[in-house]
């Protein structure tokens, strides 16, 4: 038992704790301690498979207490499901499991726990079984009321641990290949220190997330089954957007929880990925995939060629069929699961996301009013795009005033595309109007047979199946005159089905949108466009962000101006833009300066000695100098006016996309980000789930369509 002795001494060094040779330990054993036992409070844990280990993880303080009031609710409580983590989870007591309600994710053991020990290669500790945990406390209760230690119990696993006062327990793991004959137990393996109650362990527990949820988002993930640097799923990359966004609420709208006006913003995933890979179209691609650097090859089918299968219309219809569905899906189960919601619904997207949603807002329809959003509600519409009539046509090309003359002549669409110029000018239709008419015909025939969803225009009247020029895009024959082509806007030749809400905003986090329609053949969008269903677009991106472009430039298109600045969180500028500017400023103020002093230099070296020239040179001095002086304010001007300029100048309008707001938002770059765009590329593309600045600006956008703002307005 030497061993023993000197495991327990290195121990005692180790542990703060009084060991059980030491002074302190027999006064607390000399003291009457039969009344000090008190029953150990459990707290609930959940495992969950992180780096390829096992780690267990508390349920917050609210889901523990909802978890131990149905452990002892009675003897029904093994059929009792208790919804945790905001509802996302279900935990069913009977099986001790833990399942996820929105998405698919293996199941997690759950655990009722009281006594932990310390973990082989790190500090973290790790729950008992729920049976041995029973034996422990009973052990320490009896150690505790009859004041006898030096407790010794054997796991079924022939872990031994030792009790031997209430500040010192180990426990000793049995040394694979020992037999009967060899060492005892107590002299296998190190030693490790066993806790007794969750509130003796470094172990985070969580308050819980408010009941009340104001809001619901939707997020949809970009290519790939990884969302960031981490090769993360979106379900983990959400979590943290989550997660950010209920630290904010606690900082940023203090007044408002406490008077409970608010209480949370609920984020979903939506995974379309894994449905569009389990199509078998990767075992398709791995027969003609080469041998050669297979990793890489590997990650370019998994991940890059997802933007080539949103432009195959076979993939194309599987993608939107997916997302929407899954739109729809998310949106029934959780008014099922809360039936008291009465908030509004937006949704979100992340690079290739972004324009997959973006493609379903612009095929809505705005005609759900016949639609119950909370009963009855279809799993799917499918938009199959109305014909719009002979004279909606005409009102479009502005030839209203011969729609008289087509009905007269018997002539509807059918017989109207049959018509050559020289029937067009039998029936009196001069030349200009004729030529709108035979172009709009060629036009409308070179895209036939493509059924194509309507994009409605925000008057709500029918459009053609392509989404036509004069709601979506400018003219692009120079002539002036507010003339609109019918031509489409590349979308792949698809059925769009119908989300059953209207969402209220649409957030795009590092969207390439503005790349793909200028790809399309998308010259301009027009100011009055704004999508059938959806109220507002955020467009939100990093300055590096490689993937992400603008889309204000294509609403107006002769205007140059910055985006907006996404304010700090924490209500300033970053500081090392704050020194760019003032550096910026400084060497402006220098450079002027420099420049007046050899100016000045310079004349008086040039200057005639004869007193009349010297008289007439300071006559011309004087007649120059309200020109040097003019000069100057024009020098200064570059950066110090320009801000002034920006604070004066009225609000730039960029059309009704947004409401009449501005749509590009820029995140600012970190100080390390500024050293080298270029290393921090791939980065900046991924950066928004932890952002906490793009989370404060969707949280301030979302409340303002409630009437409620910041507790201090950034700047």
């Amino acid at each position: 038992m030497s061993s023993v002795e000197s495991h327990e001494e290195q121990l005692s060094q180790s542990d703060p704790s009084p060991s059980p040779n030491s002074c302190s330990s027999f006064e607390l054993i000399d003291m009457d301690v039969g009344s000090l036992y008190e029953p150990v409070s459990p707290h609930w844990f959940y495992c969950k498979i992180i780096d390829s280990k096992e780690t267990w993880i508390p349920f917050n303080s609210q889901d523990s207490q909802q978890l131990e009031e149905a452990y002892g609710s009675g003897k029904d409580c093994d059929r009792r499901v208790v919804p945790t983590d905001g509802g996302r989870y279900d935990v069913h007591l009977g099986e001790r499991m833990r399942y996820a309600v929105y998405w698919d994710e293996l199941a997690s053991e759950v655990r009722r726990c009281t006594w932990f020990y310390k973990g082989d290669k790190d500090n973290k500790y790790v729950p008992y079984s729920e049976s041995f945990s029973q034996v422990l406390e009973e052990t320490y209760m009896l150690a505790v009321t009859l004041d006898e230690w030096k407790k010794k119990l054997e796991s079924p696993n022939r872990e031994v641990i030792i009790l031997h006062n209430p500040k010192l327990m180990v426990h000793y793991q049995p040394v694979a290949g020992s037999d009967e004959w060899g060492s005892t137990p107590t002299e296998q393996g190190r030693p490790r220190t066993v806790k007794r109650g969750v509130e003796n362990i470094s172990v985070d527990v969580h308050c819980g997330e408010p009941l009340q949820i104001d809001h619901l988002v939707f997020v949809v993930h970009g290519i790939g089954p990884a969302c960031d640097l981490r090769f993360r799923s979106i379900v983990q990359c959400v979590n943290d957007f989550r997660s950010v966004s209920l630290n904010l609420l606690q900082t940023h709208f203090k007044k408002a929880q406490e008077n409970q006006q608010i209480g949370r913003v609920e984020f979903l995933p939506v995974n379309w990925h894994s449905p569009l890979h389990s199509t078998g179209v990767d075992v398709d691609l791995q027969r003609i995939t080469l041998p050669s650097i297979n990793r890489l090859r590997h990650f370019t089918n998994d991940t890059i060629l997802d933007v080539f299968f949103y432009n195959s219309p076979t993939y194309c219809q599987t993608i939107v069929d997916t997302v929407a569905s899954e739109l729809n899906r998310l949106y029934v189960l959780f008014l099922q699961r809360n039936p008291d919601f009465k908030g509004g619904v937006s949704i979100a997207g992340h690079s290739l996301g972004s324009l997959i949603l973006f493609d379903i807002l612009t095929n809505q329809k705005d005609s759900l009013g016949d639609v119950d959003s909370k009963k009855d509600l279809p799993s799917i519409f499918m938009d199959q795009g109305d014909t719009p009539t002979l004279e909606e046509d005409l009102k479009k090309l502005q030839l209203s005033e011969f729609f008289s003359v087509f009905e007269k002549e018997k002539v509807d669409k059918e017989a109207l595309a049959l018509c050559t110029d020289k029937d067009l000018q039998e029936m009196g239709i001069p030349l200009g109007p004729r030529k709108k008419i035979l172009n709009y015909l060629r036009t409308r025939k070179n895209s036939m047979g493509i059924n194509r969803p309507t994009l409605q225009s925000p008057a709500g009247a029918n459009m053609s199946n392509i989404p036509k020029e004069s709601e979506f895009c400018s003219s692009t024959n120079g002539t002036g005159n507010g003339e609109h082509l019918d031509v489409g806007i590349g979308q792949v030749p698809v059925k769009y089905p119908r989300l059953i809400y209207k969402p209220e905003i649409f957030f795009a986090f590092g969207s390439p949108i503005g790349m793909f329609l200028t790809v399309r053949g998308l010259k301009r969008i027009d100011p009055n466009y704004k999508f059938p269903t959806c109220k507002g677009f955020f467009n939100i991106y990093h300055p590096f962000d490689p993937v992400a472009y603008r889309i204000e430039p294509m609403v107006v298109p002769g205007v140059e101006f910055e985006p907006m600045l996404i304010p700090h969180h924490k209500g300033r500028k970053r500081m090392h833009l704050e020194l760019r500017e003032g550096l910026t400023r400084m060497s402006m103020d220098l450079k002027n300066n420099l420049l007046g002093s050899l100016r000045m230099a310079w004349k008086s070296f040039t200057r005639a000695p004869y007193p009349a020239l010297q008289a007439s040179e300071t006559a011309e001095e004087t007649e120059a100098e309200p020109e040097s002086s003019s000069e100057k304010p024009s020098d200064v001007s570059t950066e110090e006016n320009l801000v002034a300029v920006k604070q004066e100048a009225p609000p730039i309008h960029v059309g009704m996309l947004n409401g009449g707001q501005r749509i590009d938002y820029v995140l600012q770059e970190k100080p390390i980000e500024s050293f080298n765009e270029y290393l921090f590329a791939l980065q900046s593309h991924l950066c928004y789930w932890e952002s906490e600045d793009t989370v404060l600006l969707v949280l301030k956008e979302i409340y303002q369509t409630q009437g409620i703002f910041l507790d201090q307005p950034l700047q």
